[in-house]
């Protein structure tokens, strides 16, 4: 007898290696490998299935010993032999299932596996979200906004509880006021809502007239939001206790508030920097010139040194955004584009070609990047017809 107690502690795997921890393992690291396990070869997920089964047993067997302190103590220093009944160790009792199960699925299915349960209390309102557009200048300099929110608050004659004024509600018979049932699947007891009371553990014999019964009532409120300097599209302000009142008198939600910042005609922002197009004529281009250009804080001059070429970009530093959770104000970026004149006069046009010619004497000297562009380009075609 004792030897074949031997033999069959022997052909057991090393706990540790069943659930595919190490010996350093903490609880919390053993409950993930086990609760991993258990359901991937649970036997209602694979009737039918002689290995998936043996390995169920095997990682539920490993789990009760390395889960109890003592036991893995035991096992530990002696290996199977501390642990098995037959050689007088503790041993894996096949009866713990359910408080294996009520540990590990507890998360999962509602609970443990002794006792009833009780209800957590009143349910908290939902969270509510409401888009506030700004301008760009709201956005940077902050502002404050007025917002009208519909949203379920509590019944003021019933006080939320959903009872006529004068009675109350009384404690539901299906669950027994824990606002949960339990129902026998196999190896689980899985916890549900209860249906009759719908989790509030509590019916309502004679409800409020008001609210039907809901203890909630839909009302707009006028709330006052203050937006911070800084802000972007995406970035939420919370108002803590302003979203939805909870059922049967639970603690209200919270309120977002998400910024969505206008479209600009002159700016477009970029994290903490502004960019804007400064148009600029053909002389001032050439020649150089002084501009005015528009920031958030006024007008400024801008210098346009001479032979400046479309598309040059200018910095005006300090001129951007304060980003709302810190850092560095960002710049202005003026991007110059050239403005080809239209609606020419004869004399204007023969001055125009009067020039062109003179800026043909000069050649590649005076229009060095398109003189470069058109020998690219004959070196393109020579090389085709090469």
């Amino acid at each position: 007898m004792l030897e074949r107690a031997r033999a069959k502690i022997m052909s057991k795997r090393d706990y540790y290696d069943v659930l595919g921890v190490d010996g350093s393992a903490s609880e919390q690291d053993i409950k993930k490998a086990y609760r991993r396990i258990a359901m991937k070869y649970h036997p209602d997920r694979n009737p039918d299935d002689a290995d998936a089964d043996a390995k169920f047993k095997e990682a539920t067997e490993a789990y009760e010993i390395l889960s109890d302190g003592e036991k893995r103590g035991a096992y530990d220093q002696f290996g199977h032999a501390g642990v098995d009944p037959s050689m007088g160790g503790g041993g894996f009792q096949g009866g713990s299932f359910s408080d294996i199960f009520g540990d590990v699925f507890g998360d999962i299915f509602g609970g443990g596996g002794g006792g009833g349960g009780r209800r957590q209390g009143p349910q908290r309102g939902s969270d509510l979200r409401y888009t506030l557009e700004v301008s760009l200048e709201e956005a940077v300099r902050g502002s404050t906004a007025e917002i009208r929110v519909p949203s379920l608050q509590h019944c003021e004659p019933c006080d939320g509880s959903g009872a006529k004024p004068g009675s109350s509600p009384v404690t539901c018979g299906s669950c027994g006021g824990t606002g949960q049932v339990r129902m026998q699947q196999g190896f689980f007891q899985v916890q549900q809502t209860c249906p009759k009371c719908r989790g509030r553990g509590q019916t309502i014999s004679d409800p409020c007239i008001e609210c039907r019964g809901q203890g909630l009532v839909e009302k707009t409120k006028t709330l006052s939001v203050k937006v911070p300097p800084g802000v972007d599209t995406g970035d939420r302000i919370r108002l803590s206790g302003e979203g939805e009142a909870g059922p049967a008198g639970g603690p209200p939600g919270d309120l977002f508030v998400q910024i969505a910042v206008r479209q600009h005609p002159l700016f477009e922002r970029d994290g903490r920097h502004l960019y804007c197009e400064v148009p600029i004529s053909f002389a001032d281009a050439a020649l150089g010139g002084e501009l005015e250009v528009p920031t958030l804080d006024g007008r400024v001059k801008l210098k346009i040194p001479s032979e400046t070429q479309t598309g040059k970009m200018f910095r005006l530093r300090g001129k951007g955004v304060k980003p709302v959770r810190g850092g560095p104000i960002g710049d202005l970026l003026c991007r110059a584009v050239l403005e080809t004149p239209v609606n020419l006069t004869a004399e204007q046009r023969n001055l125009l070609e009067e020039f062109r010619g003179a800026l043909e004497e000069g050649g590649e000297q005076q229009s060095p990047r398109q003189s470069s562009w058109f020998e690219g380009v004959k070196n393109f075609f020579d090389g085709m017809t090469g």
